[in-house]
Parts: structure tokens; C-alpha cells; sequence
């Protein structure tokens, strides 16, 4: 059977889940000429690809912007370098020698692991259990007053939004401005209109131009006075463990868009979950003690980030299929989460079902760092937002998804009271 799928298509958006399928059966290991990438869609080979990091390497960014800049002449790249690194205010020295957590496999990712894990602390999450809780109540009283509402802008995005915020110490006014941030950079990098790695005055380069520019006398003067928010924890670290202000831009960049983007996508797919299965609306109602398995098991049925990407560092085989060495990988962690050689019934949204071996978090040494951040969010917003929801119904059949072929959740989720 000739299997077409390209990962970065927005053919897919509406239901990817029985492309996935196809997938699983009839071409588990996939190279699709348009993306210029192989596609891994089974449970075990995802498993196995973000388990082997010494075959399947996390320095994808790089390769990909090496190519990206291979296709242009040489007057062009040059120029295409220098207006980033001045959008970046950082020399090209600096940029090389720079490290991004997602980015590195080994011994550099440990070491940077073991840096920002000291903002990630269980005693240091779950100090915000009363400020979430303060926060969801707020956005509750506004939703209860409401006969009609969107979900989106009411709660899934100001919760996210604020914790992030207020953990780095960043003042409330502009917090806006980061949810404005993390948006242009999600559309442009991963949207219909895709423009990341183009020209330095497209809209993702201004974002995160505009997000340097503001962190830099931020860091500076936590260098000087250290506070009690994360950017204080990130400048402490000494030696060869110190990280430079160009690394903690790249950290709190990744920060700002998977700590908004996955609570609030989880939040709305879940609800959309809840609402088109009753049964299981109802169970939750009776239950709350069930909210945790609510959030995990939305995490596995519909994840906010359908797949990863490696880069092949050897000559390997998966799944029978040789793959080149210095090849793309997606995996496609919303596939595997839908295995039907793993899962009972995959395609069956349960609240009850053991959902141990998820990899909507990521797995392995790269395991989503704000996992627990994420599930001490949703479960705080489920909890407030639960005893309203048998009252309330969409608004509109049609669903509103992101622009994006990565991050899977909806812009919008219109509710009205039920007559």
C-alpha cells in the first residue's frame, strides 16, 4: 500500500489520528519526500528512538538550520547571519558555543538538566498549589457570570500564562506580552504561513528578538541582586555548570513557549474531550478524585504536541527499514499514544484506563521538564472547572485549531449555558 504523509502538512489537522493509523499498519517507518524526513508512528520504535540517544541525536536545530542556510548563496547567508545575531544581540562566537537544552544529547544536556531542575523541584512546584488555586478561582468567578464565553481566553490561556510569568519574576503588565510571543513564534515557526529561518524582520524573529532584548538587563541585574524567581535560581550556577545570558534567553525562550502551549492545549483538549464523551464527563463529576487520570489520559488521547524531531547520528535500522545517518526523524508521539499493539481500544477516551507509558511528556532523558508544573496546572483548572461543565455546551459544532502542525489544540472553545 503507497502511504503519503507529510508531518508538516495542515491536511492533517482536523484528524491525524487515522492517518496515524494507516501509518502504524502499513509503513511504520516513513520517509516523506516533502518534509525531507523520516516517520516513526509505532509505540515501540518511538520508545526506542527517545531511549537511544547515541543513535537518535537531539541536535536537530542545528543540522536543520545548516541546511537551511546550504540553500542559499553565499551573499545571502551571510547577511541572513548577521541581522540575527544582531536581533539577538549576541556575536556569532557567542551563538556558537551556546547550548539549548532540547538541543544536546550526553554529558552537555545532563549538566544543563541538572542546572534548571533546581527551579523544578517538588518542594519549589508545589509551592504554587495556593497561588494556582488563587488563580483558577479568579478565572472561574468570571466564567460563572458569563452566559457565554471562550474556555481559550477565560482560563486555558491566563493560567499558564501568569504562573510563568510570576515564576520568572516577570512584572504582571507584561505578561500579555509574552502570551503575544509565544504565539507569533508557534504560527510562524510551525504555521501555515511557516517563516522561521527566513529573513531576520519576519514576525518570529521580531518575537524572539523583542524577548532578548527584554531579558537582558533582567539577567543582568539578577547577576547583581538575586530574587526569588527562576532567573535568579538559572545566574547561581558556578563554573563549568554556569550558563551564559545567551543560554538563559534560549532556556527561558523554550520555557515561554512549552510552558504556556502545553497547559493551555491540554486544558482545552481535554474539556473537547469531556464534552463529546458524556459517560465520562459524568464519571468525573461524581469522582473528582478521578481529575488526575483526566489529565493523563487527555495527554495520551489527544496530546498538545503530536511529535518530536532527531537527527540519525549513525547509520541505524528501525523497524527493518536502513535510515542514513544525518537523517530527520519525526516521531510521532500522538501516533504512538494511539498504538493499538499497546493500547486497548487507543481511539476510546477513558478516564479510568492505566495510562502508564504515555509519551505525551516526551520519554527518556528528555522528558518533558515542566511535566509536573503542567499536571499541577490542569488538575488545579479541572478541578474549578468541572461542577460547571454538565451546565454548559459548545457554542458551535466547529472546531477552531491552532496554526500549527506541531502543537495540536484549539484557539478557541466557545461555551454557553445550556438552555
Amino acid at each position: 500500500m503507497d502511504v503519503q504523509f507529510n508531518p508538516q502538512s495542515h491536511e492533517w489537522k482536523p484528524d491525524p489520528y487515522s492517518k496515524y493509523r494507516e501509518l502504524r499498519d502499513h509503513a511504520p517507518v516513513h520517509y516523506s519526500p516533502e518534509a525531507e524526513m523520516w516517520v516513526v508512528s509505532r509505540h515501540a520504535d518511538v520508545q526506542h528512538v527517545l531511549t537511544s540517544p547515541d543513535e537518535f541525536s537531539s541536535k536537530t536545530q542545528m543540522r536543520r538550520q545548516r541546511n537551511q542556510a546550504d540553500e542559499l548563496g553565499a551573499f545571502q547567508k551571510f547577511r541572513m547571519l548577521v541581522g540575527m545575531m544582531r536581533k539577538m544581540h549576541v556575536t556569532p562566537w557567542q551563538a556558537m558555543r551556546s547550548r539549548m537544552l532540547i538541543g544536546e544529547d550526553g554529558d552537555v544536556h545532563a549538566l544543563m538538566r541538572q542546572i534548571v531542575n533546581k527551579g523544578f523541584t517538588p518542594r519549589r512546584v508545589h509551592a504554587w498549589d495556593d497561588r494556582i488555586a488563587e488563580l483558577v478561582a479568579g478565572c472561574m468567578e468570571n466564567i460563572r457570570g458569563r452566559e457565554h464565553f471562550d474556555l481559550v481566553e477565560e482560563l486555558a490561556v491566563p493560567l499558564p500564562v501568569t504562573v510563568i510569568a510570576e515564576w520568572l519574576g516577570v512584572e504582571p503588565e507584561r505578561q500579555h506580552t509574552f502570551k503575544r510571543w509565544s504565539d507569533a513564534i508557534i504560527q510562524g515557526g510551525t504555521g501555515s504561513g511557516q517563516q522561521f529561518g527566513g529573513s531576520p524582520d519576519n514576525p518570529v524573529w521580531l518575537a524572539i528578538g523583542e524577548l532578548r532584548a527584554y531579558l537582558r538587563p533582567i539577567v543582568a541585574a539578577r547577576r547583581a541582586s538575586p530574587a526569588d524567581d527562576l532567573i535568579s535560581l538559572l545566574v547561581q550556577a558556578d563554573g563549568e555548570a554556569e550558563l551564559s545570558d545567551y543560554e538563559i534567553f534560549l532556556f527561558v525562550l523554550l520555557l515561554l513557549i512549552a510552558g504556556n502551549e502545553t497547559t493551555t492545549n491540554l486544558l482545552g483538549n481535554g474539556v473537547d474531550a469531556l464534552l463529546a464523551n458524556p459517560d465520562q464527563l459524568e464519571s468525573v463529576v461524581a469522582d473528582p478524585g478521578l481529575i488526575p487520570g483526566l489529565v493523563e489520559e487527555t495527554l495520551r488521547f489527544d496530546a498538545p504536541v503530536q511529535f518530536i524531531t532527531r537527527v540519525t547520528a549513525q547509520d541505524v535500522e528501525l523497524a527493518g527499514t536502513a535510515i542514513p545517518k544525518g537523517s530527520f526523524l519525526a516521531v510521532l508521539l500522538g501516533s504512538a499514544n494511539r498504538d493499538e499493539r499497546f493500547w486497548d481500544e487507543p481511539d476510546r477516551f477513558d478516564v479510568t484506563r492505566s495510562t502508564t507509558g504515555h509519551v505525551g511528556f516526551g520519554f527518556g532523558k528528555h522528558f518533558c521538564l515542566g511535566a509536573s508544573l503542567a499536571r499541577l496546572e490542569a488538575e488545579a483548572a479541572f478541578k474549578g472547572l468541572i461542577p460547571e461543565l454538565p451546565r454548559l455546551v459548545r457554542s458551535s459544532a466547529e472546531v477552531e485549531f491552532l496554526d500549527s502542525y506541531l502543537i495540536r489544540g484549539r484557539s478557541r472553545l466557545e461555551l454557553r449555558r445550556a438552555a
